[in-house]
């Protein structure tokens, strides 16, 4: 594996498997505690399950949709190694599209599931709020915006992995119902004529739209109409709303802010702005200044718009949306790192990356990233499919439909640990 390692930037001293998890920080990597043993993600436990392969690279507390930051460098995307990985679980994206392992772990509170996924080439199920604890560590991350899952390479890898991983446990202040059969028995499943709303705009106009991603998402649209599903442009009306990118990121910044806070207290000492990274300690400067009452305005605003966009499922009858997962396809690597940009800026850079995949992390819904086309970069573009509340089932059973009729798990990359 020396070589596809090195070329995902990571160094020898970077894989030690007794190394210490520090979610990308500087200053703080001496802070955060080995979380080996008790580690669990649903009745999982990780450490009877875990072969060490390398050291896996994320972003900064899991905030950033690109994996070049200034902690270790880059991690490179096997596609094409001057472009990026996508994140905030770039690593584990990188580590199974170059054939290093089968299945990556990776949280999703942004799209950190579905973005490595659409820039590797890969498989990535984002499961309904509630489906996988948090506990026993967390009952919740970023206030339910976070959820537990995995990038693969095959719909079925992604069905395996998240019925092994689903279920409640005691203490979770919410829970999705339980899966009425295994999600591995949906696969090759019909899954009926189904009614499908395709979008290819941004989300609340956030940003333009790359061409190359309208192209792959009304490819899909095609395919799935050949395989005799009714598809036609429509979504939400909410989801054309603008207050979309306030109230997810008033979360986001406040939670980064308690993160600081809570590794504070870990270290005994007050965490500095020389511990993280820039757009990191502007992400909490933004979170301490939101008073609590904003902040319940903020939740409150959240529960109310995630309502009026699962009423075009509940009411008006559509199975599933269809959208490109990226606003634009996998950036050259340092695009949205330059060190001579205001910090401040980032959410504004990275907009493209969340501008079709945040939402749904708002409302709780599961969504699934799959392969369908290349870039003019030879990196792969992603098309999402969203479903109604808890309905994993009719992912899985299309998304495995367009597997076998688009076929793409044989596609390797340049750099392939074979």
């Amino acid at each position: 594996l020396a070589e596809p390692l090195a070329a995902q930037g990571y160094q020898e001293s970077q894989l030690d498997p007794q190394a210490k998890s520090h979610v990308g920080a500087i200053g703080v990597m001496q802070i955060m505690p080995a979380t080996g043993a008790e580690l669990k993600v649903g009745d999982i436990r990780v450490t009877d399950v875990n072969i060490h392969a390398g050291a896996k690279y994320m972003d900064q507390l899991m905030t950033r949709y690109f994996k070049d930051a200034n902690s270790y460098g880059a991690a490179r995307n096997p596609w094409n190694t001057e472009h990026s990985t996508g994140g905030s679980s770039g690593g584990s994206g990188a580590a199974v599209a170059s054939g290093m392992v089968a299945v990556g772990h990776a949280g999703d509170g942004g799209g950190s599931i579905r973005v490595p996924s659409s820039e590797c080439g890969l498989v990535g199920l984002k499961p309904s709020r509630g489906r996988v604890s948090m506990g026993p560590q967390d009952g919740e991350a970023w206030n339910g915006l976070v959820v537990r899952g995995a990038v693969t390479r095959t719909v079925r890898d992604a069905a395996a992995v998240l019925d092994l991983i689903a279920g409640a446990r005691s203490g979770d202040p919410y829970t999705a119902p339980p899966l009425t059969a295994p999600l591995l028995a949906q696969v090759g499943d019909d899954p009926g004529r189904l009614r499908i709303g395709l979008r290819t705009a941004a989300l609340a106009n956030l940003c333009e739209v790359d061409r190359q991603c309208v192209a792959a998402v009304e490819g899909a649209a095609s395919a799935l109409e050949m395989l005799g599903h009714t598809v036609e442009v429509a979504s939400p009306a909410a989801a054309d709303e603008g207050e979309l990118i306030g109230l997810f990121l008033n979360v986001v910044a406040a939670n980064t802010a308690f993160t600081l806070d809570h590794l504070a207290d870990m270290a005994g000492r007050p965490i500095t702005a020389n511990d993280v990274e820039p757009g990191t300690w502007a992400l909490a400067e933004a979170g301490r200044a939101i008073t609590a009452a904003q902040y319940l305005s903020t939740l409150h605003g959240a529960h109310a718009w995630t309502r009026r966009m699962l009423s075009w499922w509940d009411d008006d009858g559509y199975d599933l949306l269809l959208t490109p997962t990226l606003a634009a396809p996998s950036p050259r690597l340092g695009l949205l790192n330059d060190p001579n940009t205001d910090p401040a800026m980032g959410p504004i850079l990275q907009t493209p990356y969340a501008a079709f995949v945040a939402a749904f992390n708002v409302t709780g819904q599961p969504a699934i990233s799959i392969p369908f086309a290349m870039s003019s970069d030879n990196t792969p573009i992603g098309i999402q499919l969203v479903a109604r509340a808890y309905d994993e089932a009719t992912l899985v059973r299309v998304a495995s439909q367009m597997e076998l009729a688009c076929p793409w798990a044989d596609r390797r990359p340049a750099i392939f640990a074979s």
